[in-house]
Order: C-alpha cells, then structure tokens, then sequence
C-alpha cells in the first residue's frame, strides 16, 4: 500500500520536481546578472546574456568617406574604407534602411550616377564611380554583423572606483551587523521565557507575537520616525538599528519560541533540581542547544536589512556619507539609467555578501525552520 512506513511516496517525484524548479527559477536571474555583469554596453543591448557565450548579431551602419576622401585610379574615381569596427565578421549588408541585408560580402550593389559599392567580409569597401563625387556626406552602408564572445572586467574596475561605493559597503556592514545581533539577543531572552518560565499573560504575548508578524512595517514607519525625533535620536544609525530590531523581534521571538519548546524537558528540568537559575539554564543549556534556529534567523535578518533600501532611506537619510549599497544602486539608475552595465556589475558586488552568508549557514536553515512544527508548548 502507498503511504505506508518505509514506502516512498507516489508524490516524492512531484516534491523533487518543484523543488527543482524553485531553485532553477532562483538561479537563473543570478546567473544572468552575473554574466551581463562581464559585458559591455553594446553586447547588453543587442542581445541576451544567453547568447553571450555564442556571439550576438547586431545591425547597424556607418557612413562611407565624402568626396575629400576620393582619390583617382585607372580612370575611376574611389573612394575606400572598412565598415566595421573590432573583430567583428560581416554577415550581410546593404544601401537601403528597409533592406539592410540585400546582398552579401563580396558583391557589388549598383548605386544612382553609375556608382558602384562593393563591401568585403572584412568590411572593407570600394565605391567607384565613372565621374567625380559630389557627395559631402557619405552614403549609408547598413551591416549585420557577429561579435564574437566577449567579456570585461573593467565594469568591475570602473564600479570598486567609483565614488562613494566604498562609503556606501561599510554603511551597509555598520547598518546590518548591529541590526542582525540585537534583536536575536532580545528574542532568545523573549522566546526562553515564553517557552520555558510559568508567569502569567504568557499565551496573551505569544498570541500578540504571531499577531504583529502581519502588520505591514509601512504602517509603522511615520509614527517611529515621529518618536525618534521626539526622543532625540533623530536619523542616524541608532535609530535605524532600533526600527530594524522592532521589525525583525515578532519573527525571531517566533521562531526561536518555537525551536526552544521542542529542546528536551528532562534536561531543563534536571538542570532545575541540581540548583541552576533560569540565567545559567539560559546561557549554558538554551543556547548552544538553540544555535541552528539563531543561524537561520540571521539568515533572514541579514539578507533582509542588507537588501532594504525603504527603512534606510526613512530613518538614516540620503546624504552621500549616509548611503547603502541600495540607496547608492537607486542613484545610478538614476544618473547612470542606460548604462546597464555598470548596474548590473554593482547590483552584483550588492549582493555578493548575503550569497555568501547564505551558503556558509544554509545547513542551519532548514533544521531551525523546521524545529517546533511538529511538537509545541
């Protein structure tokens, strides 16, 4: 019979399937970010950074030399030059917008005057003519042509030297590292006493805990900002350590809440009975036992006040010595809106730091999670 101990599943492949297509869909974009991250401006534009590793074909064109450029051969009047630029390969070409590859390297296409324009694989092209040109400005030559792959670090070296990106990394690390480690040092206090001490009004806050995981942080930010102000702290990196700690507490007194119900009573409670206080079950029992479900909790913590750019812009501010790595990213957009490159290149240095805190404690993040789901108190 399906469903039976020590039988798999009939919904296991369903399971493994759709896990591997969250992680297919949560690669993808990275990957992506990454490579466009490598090239240039002209590359990202003409194609997909799919293509890159294949080449991209572009269409363009350039004009041709004017009559200063003419010189006289065998009774022709020439004017020569190449089409293209780099190590680019022609792949067709032509004289008209609407048919920008009527004809192909090496042939010749007859123009109005007797005018004859030959273009070579290379790009390099001939136009003659029986009588002088009169031309000041060069006829159009349209190509469609193939770049090789191609990749750059010089978004990389242009990013790191750009002004105030490295302010902007440590405002982040100041920012997120306080905010990280306060609140798990609040909640492991809060979430020992809901789980283990007797007081009374002790189902009344663990329901006001799961009760405040819904309310929108947008609802709150006015009225905070209104009381750091009141209270003198104002914007600066007090105050932001301190939004981010009442946003992140409901989540991690909840989480740990439930982690800590699940530890061994029998422990706790022989701890109890040879004479240790609830402090030194706490620091010498509680928390190197609770130590995945902190991990997996400054996981979340981490990655989300390393990414927030709305919190920092309310309670710290936008002055250049102020500014994250998100609020510096919402800069170029703005002042650097079509170069692509240099965005993809600094979204990636971004979000370096949080891929790699991520992948240290990913062993730590399913067990915390998962801890208490089952069993509560």
């Amino acid at each position: 019979m399906e469903g039976m101990a020590g039988q798999k599943s009939s919904l296991a492949w369903a399971v493994n399937i759709a896990a591997f297509l969250l992680v297919v869909l949560w690669t993808i974009p990275t990957l992506g970010l990454f490579v466009s991250s490598f090239r240039d401006r002209d590359q990202i534009t003409a194609s997909g950074w799919w293509q890159s590793f294949t080449g991209s074909e572009q269409t363009g064109f350039v004009r041709s030399g004017t009559a200063d450029d003419q010189v006289q051969q065998e009774g022709l009047y020439v004017i020569e030059g190449n089409a293209l630029e780099g190590s680019q390969t022609l792949r067709a070409w032509g004289i008209r917008a609407r048919e920008p590859a009527a004809f192909q390297p090496g042939e010749t296409a007859e123009m109005d005057g007797g005018i004859q324009l030959t273009v070579e694989e290379d790009g390099t092209y001939r136009m003659t003519s029986p009588t002088p040109f009169e031309m000041t400005r060069g006829e159009r030559i349209f190509t469609t042509t193939v770049s090789p792959p191609s990749f750059t670090t010089e978004n990389y070296n242009r990013v790191i030297g750009a002004t105030g990106l490295g302010r902007a990394f440590m405002n982040t690390f100041t920012v997120t590292i306080p905010a990280t480690v306060i609140p798990i040092l609040i909640a492991a206090f809060a979430a020992y006493a809901l789980a283990w001490m007797q007081f009374p009004g002790r189902a009344l806050l663990t329901a006001a805990v799961v009760g405040l995981l819904v309310v929108p942080l947008q609802v709150a930010l006015i009225p905070l900002l209104r009381l750091h102000n009141e209270l003198g702290i104002g914007k600066g990196y007090l105050g932001i350590w301190l939004a981010h700690t009442g946003f992140g507490l409901p989540l991690a007194v909840y989480l740990l809440r439930n982690y800590m119900v699940g530890l061994p009573r029998e422990i706790i409670e022989s701890a109890r009975v040879d004479g240790a206080t609830e402090f030194q079950i706490f620091r010498r029992i509680i928390l190197p036992l609770s130590f995945p479900a902190l991990a997996s909790f400054a996981i979340f913590q981490f990655l989300w006040v390393w990414n927030d750019l709305l919190v920092a812009t309310v309670f710290l501010g936008n002055t250049r010595e102020q500014l994250v790595m998100t609020g510096l990213l919402r800069e170029l957009m703005g002042s650097r809106g079509g170069e692509w490159e240099i965005l993809a290149t600094s979204a990636f240095i971004s979000i370096a730091v949080p891929l790699v805190v991520f992948f240290a404690m990913q062993k730590y993040l399913v067990r915390g999670l998962l801890a208490g789901s089952v069993k509560g108190g």
